[in-house]
């Protein structure tokens, strides 16, 4: 029977008569993980075959098995030193720990337990933000691995508020109010629906190509746009319905040539800064002043509360663009020269797009209008007028309050495709 070398054990492990292929494995690994490497665990046992069973698992498992002794009857206490290799304790552990608040625990709860890292780790692949990571896994191909370019601070808030604020297509909308339209505004709002229904489709596509480059360190991220490509499929589902539930007139409109030229320069991006900025700040920014006005003028109230909760949605969706935009400029003041340029690029592949592609232009009219009366017309063009007027309007101050300046601003919303998206 061997003497231990003189050492202290820092943790202590009574294992009972169990052997080591009995479960006395179960209490010995997590009590060895919480030691450094060199910290010293003893292992208090009643069953000789561990005498030498734990030697050789030591052997095995580059641990140093530092002897025995007989502290009473039948009764042994095994030291052992742990080896340097296994899961590392690191700098990060397991964080704070979670309190519920009234109930409930938020992803920002998550966040202030367990910060963003400023860089992720490829080694840590989709391990949980604040495990320890096994040495010896692969490293992952993500890409979005800086949370200054992924990971705005508001985003855990900004979730939060998604998952609570979900809502049916088929259950929540009034369905039974859509009657009967005056003639040409059926046509209108069938248009209008496809002219929604095709952005939303871009909405939905364009993220969804960045949340596998997203590291897990920023899942929240992740998370967001999770809820956000739900939203949108759900706009594309109520966009649709609606544009097929009327009278004679009422289906899908056109698609035209503008849009798709539009969409498609998003869907080729391959930054995903410039993407949230195009996307979210411009384009969904801009669609919360399109929603707005189809609210205002729906002929119904099943139109009124599709335009209503698409555009607490979207708002959301801007809100992230603006938050990430934002965070990133004053963290890489150079990436305002980028942004422009992406703005600049985008506005030349579309330079022969000319206006806002005319059967969306007309629809909006005869909907501001309520119909093809032509003493109403009038109005309706004027209406539509005040949209464009007010889109600008909010582009700029969405803009400056992203941290552009006026003069940016002004020359950026000047450029914004007349696609509205």
């Amino acid at each position: 029977m061997g003497t231990p070398v003189a050492a202290a054990a820092a943790v202590a492990v009574d294992g009972g008569d169990l052997a080591l292929g009995g479960g006395l494995l179960a209490l010995l690994r997590p009590a060895l993980d919480r030691l450094e490497p060199g910290g010293v665990l003893a292992v208090l046992s009643s069953t000789r075959s561990v005498l030498d069973d734990l030697a050789s698992w030591c052997r095995v498992e580059r641990h140093e098995y530092l002897g025995t002794e007989e502290i009473a009857a039948g009764r042994q206490r095994h030291l052992i030193r742990r080896g340097s290799l296994g899961v590392p304790r690191g700098e990060r552990e397991r964080g704070g720990t979670l309190v519920a608040h009234d109930g409930r625990i938020t992803a920002s709860d998550l966040i202030a337990s367990v910060p963003f890292p400023a860089t992720a780790d490829p080694a840590t692949g989709f391990a949980p933000r604040g495990a320890r990571v096994e040495p010896g896994g692969p490293a992952y191909p993500f890409t979005l691995d800086r949370a200054d370019r992924v990971a705005p601070p508001e985003v855990a808030a900004l979730y939060d508020q998604a998952i609570g604020a979900q809502w049916d297509a088929s259950r929540d909308i009034p369905w039974q109010d859509v009657k009967p339209l005056p003639p040409g505004l059926d046509a209108a709002v069938g248009q209008i629906m496809t002219f929604l229904a095709e952005n939303e489709l871009s909405a939905l596509y364009v993220p969804s190509r960045f949340i596998a480059r997203i590291h897990p360190a920023y899942v929240e991220t992740a998370m967001f746009l999770a809820t956000q490509l739900n939203d949108e499929a759900r706009h594309i589902d109520v966009f649709l319905k609606r544009a097929r539930l009327g009278g004679e007139q009422s289906g899908p409109g056109v698609s035209s040539a503008v849009t798709a030229h539009s969409l498609h320069s998003l869907l080729v991006l391959e930054d995903f800064t410039e993407v949230a900025f195009l996307l979210s700040v411009l384009g969904e920014g801009t669609f919360l002043d399109l929603l707005r006005f189809i609210e205002r003028h729906a002929p119904d109230a099943a139109t009124a509360e599709i335009a209503r909760r698409a555009r607490i949605d979207e708002t959301r969706h801007v809100h992230f663009g603006i938050d990430h935009v934002k965070h990133a400029l004053a963290t890489h003041p150079t990436l305002y020269a980028r942004l422009e340029d992406a703005v600049r690029r985008r506005a030349a592949t579309l330079s022969g797009a000319g206006s806002v592609p005319a059967p969306v232009i007309d629809a909006l009219t005869v909907l501001a209008a309520g119909g093809l009366e032509p003493s109403k017309i009038s109005a309706g063009h004027e209406a539509v007028q005040e949209l464009m007027a007010e889109m600008h309007a909010s582009r700029l101050k969405r803009l400056t309050h992203a941290g552009f300046t006026a003069a940016q601003a002004e020359m950026i919303s000047s450029l914004h495709t007349p696609n509205f998206m």
